[in-house]
């Protein structure tokens, strides 16, 4: 789209306008103006406002960046944020990807440190990596992203497109978004439940990095950027999974070695995407069922066809992983299934809990 460019062009304009306007330039002749304003200027009334935000930012930063590090594998890079002093280091499951040894660097710089995997939560895509080398770990601070409004200026913290100790800024565009990411050769990828939407520049290597308020605390974790199939990455468009969601996994993974109460609900089937003659998505096809799953008491089999989950159209394996993120384990809800045969029918199915296995 033109329209940032259009309004720059505005602006502009708009300042030339100013300029002219004022004592001490020529007019459209070049001639002098026939008379000089002796008045002292008088500064913006937003201008103390503006200094006073300025201010804010640098001192976030300066208590902010020392807790993002960069993150190298063999695939590639991103970033994480120092959750403790004793080396843990919490990032994005994608960041990790099948890696299980990593190099990470401060921010101060200094020669990359040996890391090694805790775990990963593959369905939120969040891991857990740990330094060996603890030494001047600087943890955030992360804040309570229950008490997000929207409207609040935020940071993006990390190391995009290998530019270590990045920094940009927009606001929290919307809240409690459910969006997914993709896999590998279209397969879905994990879903964030709760999204936190913002306007913060979000690039590749940001991921796994900070999202934080003016207070300097981590609110949360920069993961997925918004795409247009026709025109690729939207800009200021990007989502960040919750500290919330962040501290909970991530205190699980330390406590337990990994996560044991996964709070999400499951339907007990693997799926992929169904498609028509034409090629247009139908619903989500399943694969395999789990045994002794909900799935498989409600009668559900490989080959039907799942349109619909409590009224709501699940035209692709993605879709039914955004409605599922909605529901909690022990609900009971109507899915109605497409059969090999063309017949339709619906069946009520009781939720299990989303396995927490990476």
């Amino acid at each position: 789209m033109d329209f940032s460019r259009g309004a720059t062009r505005v602006a502009v304009a708009l300042a030339m306008v100013a300029i002219s306007s004022c004592g001490g330039v020529t007019d459209s002749l070049g001639t002098a103006p026939a008379a000089r304003s002796t008045t002292t200027p008088v500064p913006p009334s937003g201008a103390p406002e503006a200094v006073a935000l300025e201010s804010a930012l640098e001192q976030v930063i300066k208590k902010v960046l020392p807790s993002i590090v960069q993150i190298t594998t063999a695939q590639g890079l991103g970033s994480g944020i120092v959750y403790d002093t004793l080396g843990h280091i919490v990032t994005n499951a994608h960041v990790v990807g099948t890696a299980r040894e990593f190099q990470v660097t401060l921010a101060s710089g200094g020669q990359p440190r040996k890391a090694t995997l805790v775990n990963t939560f593959r369905a939120g895509d969040l891991a857990m990596i740990r330094v060996e080398d603890a030494r001047g770990l600087t943890p955030a601070t992360f804040g309570r992203s229950a008490q997000l409004q929207v409207g609040q200026i935020v940071l993006a913290m990390g190391n995009p497109l290998g530019f270590s100790g990045s920094v940009t800024q927009g606001i929290v565009s919307a809240l409690g978004r459910t969006v997914s990411g993709q896999g590998p050769h279209g397969t879905p990828g994990a879903t964030i439940t709760n999204a936190i939407q913002t306007s913060a520049p979000i690039n590749p290597g940001n991921s796994g990095g900070a999202l934080v308020d003016l207070s300097g605390q981590v609110i949360g974790i920069p993961t997925l950027s918004a795409v247009d199939p026709e025109q690729g990455a939207a800009p200021g468009i990007g989502f960040a999974i919750p500290s919330d969601t962040a501290t909970d996994v991530a205190g699980q993974i330390i406590r337990y070695g990994r996560v044991v109460n996964s709070r999400r609900a499951a339907l007990g089937v693997r799926v992929g995407t169904a498609v028509d003659t034409e090629g247009n998505p139908i619903g989500a096809v399943v694969g395999a069922v789990t045994p002794g799953s909900g799935a498989t008491k409600a009668g559900i089999k490989p080959g039907d066809v799942i349109v619909s989950i409590g009224g709501i159209p699940t035209p692709t394996s993605n879709a039914l992983s955004q409605v599922l993120a909605t529901q909690k384990p022990g609900n009971r809800v109507k899915v109605q299934l497409l059969h090999p045969s063309g017949q339709t029918t619906t069946v009520t199915v009781a939720l299990s809990e989303l396995p927490s296995s990476g």
